[in-house]
């Protein structure tokens, strides 16, 4: 018998405290991603028929430049925000669970980082 209220047995059994956060980041990505992708659409249907000179002049501006990275900075964060959480869901063996989560994330910088250079090395007329 415990002389503990309900709530004071059940305090501290909850959640890791990190679903809040979690929540706010893929929203955050979601609603910075909307621009970007009209901006990038409209940028693509704008250079429709261009050569690779007009592409690579296009990027090289430093604007488009700027808002190229902001899109795959957003892009590949909320993609592992994504991911992450359709992998705690429906992945129930914990060892896979965490190989598979930690692999998106490394999946995620990788190719983030991959994709930044590439920007940056035509923006810098590499």
């Amino acid at each position: 018998m415990s002389l503990r209220t309900p709530l004071g047995r059940v305090r501290g059994l909850g959640s890791a405290k990190e679903g809040t956060a979690h929540w706010w980041a893929q929203r955050l990505t979601a609603i910075a991603l909307v621009p970007l992708v009209i901006w990038f659409a409209v940028s693509l249907i704008m250079l429709t028929g261009a050569d690779h000179e007009a592409v690579t002049a296009w990027l090289g501006d430093p604007a488009a430049a700027v808002f190229m990275l902001l899109l795959i900075l957003a892009g590949f964060h909320h993609a592992q925000l994504g991911m992450q959480v359709v992998i705690e869901d429906y992945v129930h063996a914990e060892w896979l669970k965490i190989a598979l989560v930690t692999a998106v994330k490394f999946a995620a910088v990788a190719l983030g980082i991959g994709a930044a250079f590439s920007v940056l090395k035509l923006a810098l007329g590499g």
